[in-house]
């Protein structure tokens, strides 16, 4: 019997056309002989849609006339199993058009990619692909993650957080205090290089505060790696076993890579690829030796927030001294980083697969732990205002 799989793609997202572009350039790529997958859209206002058309690229050109297609669904606890309810049919006498075995995220930035939709399904009692809640959001926030990595040896660049209500004169002086020019800043829960500005003077700053706040209420500022190289390294995995893909550079068309030489082709085009149509050195041309251990470094930053699944560790580095930084890590990374594992003899069809196998067992482990204790509160609570605790 397959399995059946919701792929859950979109939502409230600042990434959420890329979203959708990775998550239907996997769903073709499931293995058919084992799985049976539904498209499942996350509209920018939270409503969920499956249909024939949700898993088409074409539809995506008019949103409003896809959904028109497709047909709202909720997904609902039923017993032993979540199902997929129409929207605004429910009741004992409501069919359910399907029961999900796995959901499936391929979902990018916050509101979705940050714990949300996985505290969601851990809620409804779904297993899912990819890493658990709390290590989604720690990879979201970037001020978290460099605390993680520091504390567990890895090479991290120092860096401010800031707040959108506090003083902005008092901003501008710790950062200049701390930091030369140039520095960065960046929103602190953006991926997809989000809000982010090179700042090379104290004329620039401010300016580059009001971009980064735009899109987050906190904020990081750290110093510019200069002469600046990218360099980035997926990993799949688990706590147990995980394992480095192949180290691409991407070719930036600025001095910082951006949301343009990401997605819209700022550096020679994507084509609408998402991050697989990126421009990019692949295999990186670096040394055996900085290959390993940027290979290394990404296993460890991966194990460092108890990661899960396919994560992708970005990496800025000194194109004069070699010094390496961890910058950040995508835990449902573009395209699901499968160009990244192609060349290391690994298709996609077997990334996919390999992270379904890695979801269940999952699972399998949490079923093995007890979820209640029997303390007999209820039974010989009297009742009161003062609650039952402490």
């Amino acid at each position: 019997m397959k399995i059946t799989i919701g792929l859950f793609f979109g939502g409230s997202s600042v990434e959420h056309e890329v979203s959708i572009i990775s998550a239907l350039q996997a769903l073709p790529r499931f293995d058919q002989t084992k799985y049976a997958v539904l498209p499942i859209y996350i509209t920018r206002d939270h409503a969920f849609y499956t249909g024939e058309a949700a898993g088409k690229i074409e539809e995506y050109r008019d949103i409003p006339a896809l959904v028109k297609k497709c047909t709202r669904v909720l997904p609902a606890r039923e017993g032993d199993r979540v199902v997929l309810l129409p929207y605004g049919h429910f009741g004992l006498k409501s069919k359910p058009l399907a029961a999900l075995d796995l959901a499936f995220p391929v979902v990018h930035g916050t509101n979705v990619e940050d714990g949300a939709l996985q505290g969601y399904f851990r809620t409804l009692g779904l297993p899912f692909a990819g890493s658990d809640v709390g290590p989604s959001a720690a990879g979201m926030d970037k001020y978290t993650q460099k605390l993680l990595y520091a504390a567990s040896g890895l090479p991290v660049l120092p860096a401010l957080r800031f707040r959108a209500e506090e003083d902005r004169g008092e901003v501008i002086s710790r950062i200049t205090a701390k930091f030369p020019f140039p520095l960065v800043v960046k929103p602190l829960d953006q991926g997809s290089s989000v809000g982010i500005r090179l700042v090379r003077s104290a004329e620039e700053l401010d300016d580059a505060l009001d971009y980064a706040f735009s899109f987050s209420p906190r904020i990081l500022a750290e110093k510019a790696v200069q002469p600046l190289r990218e360099l980035n390294c997926a990993v799949l995995g688990d706590a147990e076993e995980a394992e480095a893909s192949e180290v691409e550079e991407p070719v930036m068309g600025d001095e910082i890579l951006s949301y343009r030489d990401k997605y819209e082709g700022g550096a020679k085009g994507s084509g609408g690829k998402g991050m697989s149509g990126l421009s990019r050195l692949l295999p990186a041309p670096v040394s055996p030796e900085l290959r390993e251990k940027v290979r290394s470094l990404a296993v460890r930053a991966f194990r460092a927030l108890d990661l899960s699944g396919v994560a992708r560790i970005d990496f800025l580095l000194n194109g004069e001294t070699e010094e390496l930084y961890i910058n950040e890590v995508n835990t449902i990374p573009g395209s699901l980083s499968f160009y990244l594992w192609e060349p290391a003899g690994l298709s996609y069809t077997a990334l996919l697969d390999k992270m379904v196998s890695l979801a269940l067992k999952r699972e399998r482990q949490r079923a093995s732990f007890r979820s209640e204790i029997d303390t007999g509160i209820l039974k010989n609570f009297s009742g009161g205002a003062k609650g039952t605790k402490g």
